[in-house]
């Protein structure tokens, strides 16, 4: 295969097993900072993914619990093949990252709603599913001894 110039199209989603943590890029800023990319996969690539509401519950409930816990925080956004999202983080190193979600994640098991969910702070207020992101949080914690194996 060619050589692209988005990582994850180099990566050869065949041999992935989700659920996974990678850093899929890691860049030195001008002011010397290191920015870090996550992959933070929830579902095998081209078996399965989240459904739209779960995938957007879990993006809000992630942005704003994360940042209790961290201000490296500078990004999580959904893939657009709904089977994960990327997390880029301000110098937070693997171990540290992994704990951060994990305290997150426990953070959306506890919610008890869905913040922002509404039609002034989003752009689709209504597409929202809490009992969706508990679930899929709960499987993915529920691997949480697997989540450094990229394949398997």
């Amino acid at each position: 295969m060619q050589k692209m110039n988005v990582e994850s199209f180099n990566l050869d989603h065949r041999t992935v097993a989700a659920p996974y943590v990678r850093v899929a890029d890691r860049k030195q800023l001008p002011g010397g900072d290191t920015l870090v990319k996550y992959d933070v996969r929830f579902t095998q690539p081209n078996r399965g993914h989240l459904e739209m509401p779960t995938v957007h519950s879990i993006e809000h409930l992630t942005a704003e619990h994360m940042r209790n816990h961290t201000d490296a925080l500078i990004d999580f956004s959904p893939m657009g093949c709904q089977t994960g999202f990327y997390a880029l983080m301000l110098g937070v190193e693997t171990e540290e990252f992994e704990r951060l979600l994990e305290l997150t994640f426990q953070d959306i098991l506890d919610a008890t709603e869905v913040p922002a969910a509404n039609e002034v702070q989003c752009g689709w207020g209504q597409n929202h599913s809490l009992s969706g992101a508990q679930d899929a949080v709960r499987g993915f914690l529920a691997e949480r001894a697997h989540w450094d194996e990229v394949t398997r």
